[in-house]
């Protein structure tokens, strides 16, 4: 693989990821096991990168994707969701995040926007190549 995509993980997470996936929220299970666990692509949950831990990570489009609850609009979590997010791009990753309401009433919507988010990832990864 590419030194470029290689990616660091914190093994001191593992635990914590662990324990993530045992306790998922119920905005998680419900994209998890309604869409993303049998997506044509292979989605993991509480996928630990570099010191940080992501809801569900996509390896072969290089996509995250995070769902936020109401604890992530307060400045010092949206400071470290900005951090965040320019670490996981300077991996070439992209960053797609949905507000918990969004899953609980427009799920329909949420899945169409992944869908089109990994189809333009595609064509992004191809002309890279």
């Amino acid at each position: 693989m590419d030194r470029k995509y290689m990616m660091p993980e914190d093994c001191t997470l593992l635990e914590r990821a662990k324990e993530l996936r045992r306790n998922m929220t119920q905005e998680e299970r419900k994209l998890w096991y309604l869409f993303l666990r049998k997506h044509r692509f292979r989605f993991y949950r509480q996928k630990i990168i570099g010191h940080y831990i992501c809801d569900f990570y996509c390896p072969q489009v290089r996509l995250v994707i995070e769902l936020d609850g109401s604890q992530h609009y307060t400045e010092k979590e949206e400071a470290y969701d900005r951090k965040r997010t320019v670490f996981l791009e300077s991996y070439h990753i992209q960053v797609i995040r949905f507000y918990n309401g969004k899953i609980n009433l427009h799920f329909k919507e949420v899945c169409m926007e992944i869908e089109r988010v990994i189809d333009e990832r595609i064509k992004q990864l191809e002309t890279d190549s």
